[in-house]
């Protein structure tokens, strides 16, 4: 390569640089209105638009703090208002009467684990990873109030989200919302059951290793 193609390569390199620099400027430069400028664009001339008719605010007052936009504002579901959302008895998930199986419980453990344990913690106590690190605690799930609740207002919460939860619901397919559900109310017995509601061969091996 002779000097003069050296040359004229490394000027054509510095006025690449200069131009990818020039652009990343007018990325960093954008036109822009500073607060309550004045705007031609519009007929009053003020840049500052009022917002559109209908619009909730969701960065103001309590709801300022939440992902959902929900505080306190959840209604009640009734317990058979996951009837119809119910796995079919058959599907290879669900018993005779529609009872969960013990694979759509290991598919809710699955899917809680990779969503919800970071804030719920893996036994539900809500004492999660990055609960550790300064997010704000959920509630226990092995509270009263939660495990009266119905398996309609867990799945309604996983979807639609509450306080600092995002809703879930185009992050999570709806039967896995409810194989969730199930698995928490899994988590709920193993830390609320009574001796007397184990199998008989269950007791005996408690009774034995007493």
């Amino acid at each position: 390569m002779t000097r003069r193609t050296i040359g004229l390569v490394a000027i054509a390199a510095i006025a690449l640089c200069g131009g990818c620099e020039k652009t990343a400027r007018n990325m960093y430069d954008q036109p822009r209105d500073k607060p309550l400028a004045q705007s031609p664009l519009w007929g009053d001339m003020r840049s500052a638009r009022a917002p559109v008719d209908g619009t909730e605010p969701r960065s103001a007052g309590t709801r300022a703090d939440t992902s959902s936009g929900r505080m306190g504002a959840i209604a009640a579901q009734p317990p058979d208002a996951l009837a119809a959302a119910a796995p079919a008895a058959g599907d290879g998930r669900a018993g005779p009467h529609g009872a969960w199986t013990l694979a759509a419980i290991e598919r809710g453990r699955e899917r809680y684990d990779i969503f919800c344990a970071p804030c719920h913690s893996v036994s539900g106590d809500g004492d999660g990873m990055i609960v550790r690190r300064g997010f704000p605690r959920p509630p226990t799930f092995h509270s009263d109030r939660l495990r009266e609740a119905s398996d309609a207002h867990l799945y309604a919460v996983i979807s639609d989200g509450y306080g600092a939860m995002y809703p879930y619901a185009n992050r999570i397919a709806s039967d896995d919302r409810r194989a969730i559900v199930a698995y928490i109310r899994a988590l709920q017995l193993s830390q609320h059951a009574a001796v007397d509601d184990l199998p008989a061969d269950a007791r005996a091996r408690l009774e034995a290793r007493r």
